[in-house]
Order: C-alpha cells, then sequence, then structure tokens
C-alpha cells in the first residue's frame, strides 16, 4: 500500500472548497460548524466514551449543552449500553445519519457529487445576504470540476 505525502493531498485539492461544503452541510442539516467538525473527529475514532467526546472537545469554544443536543438529534447514538457490573461506561458511536452526511461531503469534495441547487436547498432561497453569498460559492463549487 502506498503511502500519501503532502504533495498527494495538495494534488487532490482535497481542501479546496472545504469552507463552502462544510458551511452547506452545516446549513442545510441544522448543526453547528463545530458541532460538525466535532462529529468528523468522532467518526474517525469509530466507537468512543464520553471522555474520549471530552477530549475531542478541548480545541473548541465551551458548551456544556453539547453533548446532550448531539445525542437528542440523533448525531451520536449509544451503541453498547454499561450494566454497572462488568460495563462500567457506556460506548456510542456516530450514528448513521451523520456517517452519511460525513460520507457524501467527502464525495462532494472530491468531486464525484455536486452541492444540490434545487428548490429544497433552503440555501438556495437566498432569505439573507450570507445565504447569497454562499449560494454564488455553491454555484462556482460546482462549476469547479478539478476539485
Amino acid at each position: 500500500m502506498r503511502k500519501l505525502t503532502s504533495k498527494d493531498l495538495k494534488e487532490l485539492n482535497l481542501l479546496k472548497h472545504y469552507r463552502t461544503i462544510r458551511l452547506w452541510a452545516c446549513k442545510s442539516h441544522d448543526i453547528l460548524p463545530t458541532d460538525f467538525e466535532l462529529l468528523i473527529y468522532l467518526d474517525a475514532i469509530d466507537f468512543f466514551t464520553k471522555h474520549d467526546f471530552k477530549k475531542g472537545t478541548y480545541t473548541f469554544s465551551w458548551d456544556n449543552r453539547r453533548w446532550n443536543r448531539l445525542l437528542k438529534e440523533g448525531w451520536i447514538v449509544v451503541w453498547r449500553k454499561r450494566n454497572r457490573t462488568t460495563q462500567k461506561y457506556n460506548i456510542y458511536k456516530v450514528s448513521f445519519k451523520c456517517k452519511q452526511l460525513i460520507s457524501r461531503m467527502y464525495r462532494i469534495m472530491l468531486g464525484e457529487e455536486d452541492i444540490p441547487t434545487n428548490g429544497r436547498n433552503k440555501i438556495m432561497n437566498k432569505n439573507s445576504y450570507s445565504d447569497k453569498m454562499l449560494a454564488y460559492s455553491i454555484l462556482n463549487t460546482n462549476k469547479d470540476k478539478e476539485r
């Protein structure tokens, strides 16, 4: 198996449209950008405990409601419940919904898929100035075939 180098990643232009794609994913799925980036980190871990979650939040602004919000909105699910004798704590994983969103974001970053521009995409309604600018950026991202 060949090892990826920094030059290989640069040639892929993987991060060229990262901000536009991340903002589209966050706005269209009603999730905060910091929460989404944390979910990308947790998806890389695969199975995690609440302690692992706390270690992942050290680089983000403090939000004591983040854990409950992600659990309640279905971004994180319990993989194994604790039973107070042999398993001392729950083990969690990111949900199927979260895995699908992250893999779709990767496909868009690689140019295998375009960001949707149909009427169901609420960004394309252009209700605010930031939505207008993001819609313009989405159209430019979709036009760029060298992603």
